[in-house]
């Protein structure tokens, strides 16, 4: 009898200090959500923006004409320029400027930037002795290029976060000049940060929950209660167990991400989507098929944990394309199988459409894995985020490939302008220097074209310039490449062809353009000529600029000679291997080729 009151008091006491613990482990709890996201997110974003920038650095500098010189004489080209404003487009890069190695700005998205310099120290210190140096503050909206500002209802404008990242660009180990970025990181910090604090709060949630089940656990020792205790201590493990892997998830898309937002290729981005798609969704097997530029098939591209794909599909074999929405096979009564899942075992499976821009580019295919146990359909949700950016990287690879490919090709005849072809031809000299290949170079120049456009017209002579072309790109081979430098004059780069068969492949093309029948409107246009000029290397030079010369002087003496004819510069003694009639059969078999 004298025991209880001593253990009731004893029970008050315990309550009395219990009751504090939980409050206090509450208020850490809560200052641990609104305190502790916001500099992990800091440095998260600091790891992955100076990350970036290299990944930015090196594209502007593999873009530009030639970067050393752009940053020791500040200096741009045309086309530099071009790309660079595409660049804010492009990415997350909202400004960008150019330094030379003083902190002079040579060229800047915002034009009267250009000439300032940049006199503060960690540039001297830090940057141009080939660190990056990041900067993370608040701007006033209006600082950020391209954002619609909204006025705060008391007539403030909000701020942003803005970071900075300078990213040295050194040549030969000596400092040359550096490239600042500018991106605007209000939004994908306060996602995360919202991210953080939500699983914080779920942590403090459950630790005091526990807390509290353990406490009831102190003061009530029957059984029913205990195996309470251990419901739900269980249920707590599988909520923790569950965050862990949400976490996990989280952390392999943005990886995901990352990776894909680096593929230069298709190819590239369909190796990296195996390999991370096999760790994301163990549980079910999958293959990913991508439209064709026809548009009338879609090529299978990749699969993973031993799915398959077929070489080809029509787009009529898939319901969830056909419906335009996520098909999921095993989910209803009534249902119908694809024709491109046949044959068919009965297993559960999904068809997401890819979508980019409001546009359908692919389709992913998922099927549960025979030897994996489990709810299938649970991994709808992070498969359908899988297929999202998967699409967004597939649609800037092709917006990168096009941007790319327009830069370096003409738009009226398709084949590649003077930029692509010094940049060729610098790689093939390089080449042939080292490893002694052969290579020779073709002038070519349409005979009397400014007859056809005063007695024709503008439009009759570009009909003209895109058969011609049409002829070149039929007579290249492998590596060979048919440029277009500018009005009448085209190029042939050869690498690889002796000199004998470059004098003879001239002749031949020569006599497929005046083969060429040109319609324009209800009659034919007059018979087309070529004259052409063959320099070898090292014969007429062993410089980009020499052979071009001495191919060009090889032309003009073409024409000299009454043009139509194919001329070889001096100082080589290169002729057709073939006999003139062998090269006149050549043609004749060509032209068949080319008439059926």
């Amino acid at each position: 009898m004298t025991h209880r009151p001593a253990g009731k008091l004893l029970s008050k006491l315990k309550t009395l200090l219990l009751l504090p613990l939980m409050l206090a482990a509450a208020a850490l709890s809560a200052w641990a959500v609104y305190s502790v996201p916001s500099p992990i997110v800091d440095r998260m974003l600091e790891a992955d923006l100076r990350k970036q920038a290299d990944t930015w650095r090196r594209a502007v500098l593999l873009h530009l004409s030639n970067s050393k010189d752009a940053f020791v004489l500040g200096e741009l080209d045309e086309h530099d320029r071009e790309y660079l404003n595409l660049v804010p487009k492009t990415s997350d890069v909202y400004r960008l400027k150019l330094f030379e190695s003083d902190g002079t700005i040579f060229w800047s998205t915002r034009a009267e930037e250009i000439g300032q310099r940049n006199t503060k120290e960690y540039f001297q210190t830090a940057v141009s002795q080939g660190v990056v140096y990041y900067k993370h503050e608040e701007k006033p909206a209006t600082e950020v290029d391209g954002l619609m500002t909204a006025v705060n209802p008391d007539g403030s404008i909000p701020n942003r976060e803005v970071a900075e990242v300078y990213s040295p660009v050194m040549h030969d180990g000596i400092f040359i000049g550096a490239i600042e970025f500018y991106s605007d990181i209000t939004d994908v910090r306060n996602t995360f940060i919202s991210r953080v604090r939500m699983s914080l709060a779920l942590i403090s949630l459950v630790t005091v929950t526990a807390m509290a089940i353990v406490s009831a656990v102190v003061f009530k020792s029957n059984r029913r209660s205990l195996r309470q205790v251990e419901e739900r201590s269980a249920k707590d493990q599988e909520i923790m167990a569950n965050q862990l892997q949400l976490a996990r998830e989280v952390k392999l898309l943005g990886e995901l991400n990352e990776w894909l937002q680096s593929c230069r290729s298709l190819g590239e981005l369909f190796d990296m989507v195996s390999e991370f798609m096999s760790h994301l969704l163990p549980d079910s097997e999958g293959s990913i098929y991508v439209f064709s530029n026809s548009r009338d098939v879609l090529d299978g591209c990749a699969s993973w944990n031993g799915g398959s794909h077929k070489d080809h599909i029509q787009p009529g074999e898939c319901w969830g394309l056909r419906r335009g929405r996520t098909y999921e096979f095993g989910a209803s009564e009534v249902e119908f199988t694809c024709a491109h899942a046949e044959p068919h075992d009965g297993r559960p499976y999904f068809c997401f459409p890819i979508l980019a821009h409001g546009e359908t580019v692919g389709l992913m295919h998922l099927r549960s894995r025979p030897s994996r146990a489990g709810d299938f359909s649970g991994c709808k949700q992070l498969a359908q985020m899988c297929a999202e950016q998967i699409s967004m990287a597939i649609a800037n690879v092709r917006m990168r490939d096009q941007l790319h490919d327009q830069s370096v090709r003409d738009p009226l005849t398709g084949l590649f302008n003077r930029r692509h072809m010094t940049e060729c031809l610098r790689k093939f000299v390089g080449a042939s220097q080292s490893r002694g290949r052969p290579l020779s170079v073709v002038s070519i120049d349409v005979d009397h074209f400014k007859k056809f456009n005063d007695n024709h017209g503008h439009d009759a002579g570009d009909m003209v310039l895109r058969a011609v072309g049409t002829a070149l790109e039929q007579a290249c081979d492998g590596e060979e490449v048919a440029c277009r430098p500018g009005g009448e004059e085209f190029a042939l780069l050869l690498p690889g062809v002796h000199p004998e068969d470059a004098v003879t492949k001239a002749e031949l093309l020569r006599q497929a353009v005046e083969d060429v029948v040109v319609r324009y409107g209800e009659k034919a246009l007059p018979r087309i000529s070529i004259s052409l000029g063959v320099a070898h290397y090292p014969a007429h030079g062993t410089m980009p600029q020499d052979l071009l010369r001495a191919s060009d002087e090889a032309l003009y003496e073409a024409k000299a000679k009454g043009r139509n004819q194919v001329c070889v510069a001096e100082g080589t003694a290169a002729a057709p291997r073939n006999p003139p009639a062998q090269i006149a059969a050549a043609g004749s078999a060509q032209d068949k080729d080319a008439a059926a």
